[in-house]
């Protein structure tokens, strides 16, 4: 069982659950504007989604260039403001982590959030050291359901799609590592298990999780 294999994370509701954050930063953001987003609007336009997407949607036209720019600071800078003191990795993803690196699994993180998010994340939970690739936003040129963001972490890492699990929590950024040929693990933070594509596993948390209980879906069938 030498052959390498990879673990990519994504960040929002996987390795911290911020989706409520966010909603309290857009929902911010829109009053100003006098927009009341439901929270029907933001599981279907929000979670997971990239802030071009979500701006354009509930702004109701376009939004690019240096006014996506402009925006999505504004907004981003708020979520900042008001997650900062309550940063919290969910239930068992540091240990799970070192678990998986003790097994020379590699770990990367790919990310439609911008890099000051990630960075914002990165300096309160204690993983950046372990992680063979980092991607935020900025790294991309197609946002998730679009694949790059994976194909490149699995480029990074030295890997093939194959060889690649990834943790999830919404439908686009599942469908991205489905259409990468990657497997997955569907993270409950945000979504219930009929509201997302199908994968190979769903977790609400990562306090049962060893890799042990995940290796099956690391290797192939011959490999183990």
């Amino acid at each position: 069982m030498n052959k390498e294999t990879a673990v990519i994370f994504d960040m929002d509701g996987v390795i911290c659950h911020t989706n409520p954050y966010h909603s309290l930063a857009f929902r911010e953001f829109f009053s100003a504007r006098n927009l009341n987003p439901t929270d029907e609007d933001f599981a279907h336009h929000m979670f997971g989604k990239s802030n071009s997407y979500i701006l354009s949607h509930f702004l109701g036209r376009p939004i690019i260039g240096e006014e996506l720019l402009l925006l999505e600071e504004e907004k981003e800078s708020l979520f900042r403001k008001i997650y900062a003191p309550h940063i919290q990795p969910i239930d068992g993803i540091l240990e799970f982590i070192t678990d998986l690196q003790h097994h020379g699994v590699k770990l990367g993180v790919a990310t439609s959030a911008p890099a000051a998010n990630l960075d914002l994340i990165l300096s309160e939970v204690p993983i950046r050291e372990k992680l063979g690739s980092i991607l935020a936003s900025e790294d991309v040129k197609k946002h998730k359901p679009d694949p790059e963001v994976y194909l490149t972490s699995a480029r990074n890492l030295g890997v093939t799609p194959e060889q690649c699990l990834v943790f999830e929590d919404s439908y686009s950024g599942i469908s991205a590592a489905l259409n990468a040929g990657m497997r997955v693990v569907g993270v409950l933070t945000s979504h219930t298990i009929e509201e997302l594509p199908k994968c190979n596993l769903y977790i609400d948390n990562y306090k049962d999780l060893s890799f042990d209980k995940i290796k099956s879906l690391l290797f192939n069938p011959d490999d183990l």
